[in-house]
């Protein structure tokens, strides 16, 4: 389904964005000796131009190494089980355009719990996920879109789990890259610098939660 809704110039724009949304934003959520964990990491996008000491791309597809660049370690396990990654091991965990692609809220409850569960104390979970709250008829455009998620519900379930909600940005970016907004590397990077651009045409939430201290 992927490789009919992407072809492969539409995948090096991707790839272009996300180096300039990695090192115009992400990185700053992201230190240079961390380890980070992508999961549904899929075309690896972010987890190729994140800049951290050790990378390392969850997905279950064997074809996401054809995309990982060097260096980039790849497990294939469930996001509800990564028995590869040890507790209290890992310094960020990302989710891009994942979570509405399980197929229950319970799902994504446990997903949120196992990568809570390899964050180091103080750990931060980064979540970018479409809006359902600004996207309640687009967002059912893709046929793999099972779960339905807001950035209020994203933050009630992380504070159950005993999250602390660091940055919650409702509207962040378009909803899609096949949006007809430009997407060259110098607009993305001026959007990126004018938050209020984003109350424009953000249509996808942000949020940053970090794991508390406790063992």
């Amino acid at each position: 389904m992927y490789a009919n809704r992407f072809v492969e110039t539409d995948l090096e724009v991707k790839n272009r964005l996300w180096q300039v949304l990695c090192h115009e934003f992400f990185n700053r959520f992201v230190g240079e000796r961390d380890t980070v964990v992508d999961i549904g990491a899929g075309y690896c996008e972010f987890v190729n131009h994140i800049r951290c000491q050790t990378r390392i791309a969850i997905d279950l597809n064997p074809d996401v190494k054809k995309f990982a660049a060097p260096g980039v370690i790849v497990i294939h396990e469930s996001c509800m089980a990564m028995h590869s990654l040890s507790s209290d091991s890992v310094d960020v965990v990302f989710m891009s355009n994942f979570l509405e692609h399980l197929l229950s809220k319970q799902q994504v409850f446990e997903t949120l719990q196992e990568a809570k569960r390899i964050l180091r104390p103080e750990g931060r979970l980064l979540i970018l996920q479409p809006n359902i709250r600004f996207l309640p008829n687009n967002y059912w455009d893709f046929f793999d879109h099972h779960t339905p998620l807001s950035d209020r519900s994203l933050v009630e379930v992380l504070q159950v789990l005993g999250m602390q909600i660091v940055h919650n940005y409702p509207r962040f970016l378009p909803y899609t890259t096949k949006s007809q907004l430009p997407k060259g590397p110098w607009f993305v990077k001026w959007y990126l610098r004018l938050p209020w651009l984003w109350s424009l045409f953000g249509k996808q939430a942000f949020i940053v939660a970090k794991k508390g201290g406790e063992q």
